[in-house]
């Protein structure tokens, strides 16, 4: 397969097929419309089921208003139908339920690795996916197309955080993820379990007591393995000269910072102490903005 999707960079690809513009009134205009049986969905869909009760309420949707936004679809080479869509399937599926015979469509020259690029975006960013099934899709971006998490929150609106806490939940037992899909557990009450010593267990005991999140937090806290006490050392009293310069930096930076000097002849650490992801992105690009433009 080509590789031209990573060339040009996911957000002119989403661009080029408008999935940047999620407004149907700004949506471009269909190229032309396509009988439903020319077009045959794309076998690498990575979205493999389809809710019954949304497809009904999106058909009854498009009988009374039509197909607001068009399907993205790519000339087939082969097959009975002349047309594979790349972009659309629920509205493909929706407007066979409504019995339309037509449907508008945009036509785009794309290689099969950039339509199952656009499928993996248009499901994160269209459909109502289950914290997994979104992890999944950003995990797939990054693994096949060798996108990073800064790229991803750019291209599709999402905060860094957001991304990287979605992903860790793909480290939990897969029963875990099983009780998340069916939605006996939130993303909240995941978040909580993936630092627990045994996950799947506190999941079921969560499931089964309807606890909240808060509660299954406490849980996971109370179930940690608690940690060998050190033996305390000697800390040597900072100067006044430290101490200043840690003030300044912490008040600079707003996040709490410790200089620790190891040896007599000024070699040490400087520890800056984040409270959470966004804070740790606010910490990487004042950093990195501070650097000069060959360092970078």
């Amino acid at each position: 397969m080509k590789n031209k999707g990573l060339g040009r960079g996911l957000s002119a690809l989403m661009a080029d097929v408008h999935l940047d513009e999620p407004e149907p009134e700004r949506s471009r205009p269909a190229d032309r419309t396509l009988p439903v049986d020319a077009i045959a969905p794309n076998p690498d869909q990575p979205r493999r089921s389809f809710d019954e009760a949304a497809l009904d309420e999106l058909a009854a949707s498009i009988r009374e208003r039509g197909i607001l936004q068009p399907l993205i679809v790519r000339p087939r080479p082969s097959g009975d139908a002349t047309h594979e869509i790349v972009a659309g399937e629920r509205r493909w599926r929706a407007a066979q339920r409504a019995q339309l015979h037509d449907v508008p469509v945009i036509i785009s020259d794309l290689d099969d690795t950039e339509a199952l690029e656009i499928a993996i975006v248009e499901n994160i960013q269209r459909a109502d996916l289950s914290p997994v099934e979104e992890a999944r899709g950003y995990r797939q971006l990054i693994d096949r197309f060798g996108h990073t998490q800064e790229q991803l929150a750019r291209s599709l609106g999402k905060s860094r955080s957001h991304i990287a806490n979605l992903m860790r939940l793909l480290g939990l037992p897969d029963e875990v993820l099983a009780h998340l899909e069916a939605g006996r557990l939130t993303a909240g009450h995941a978040r909580a379990l993936v630092t627990a010593t045994d996950p799947a267990a506190l999941a079921r005991e969560v499931v089964a007591r309807g606890l909240s999140v808060r509660q299954a937090e406490a849980l996971a806290r109370q179930s940690a393995v608690p940690a060998k006490p050190r033996k305390p050392r000697a800390t040597p009293e900072k100067d006044a000269d430290t101490r200043a310069i840690e003030q300044d930096l912490s008040a600079h930076l707003r996040m709490g910072v410790s200089i620790e000097h190891k040896d007599i002849d000024g070699a040490g650490e400087l520890r800056v102490r984040y409270r959470d992801l966004d804070q740790l992105d606010l910490l990487c690009q004042m950093l990195s903005a501070s650097l000069p433009d060959e360092s970078r």
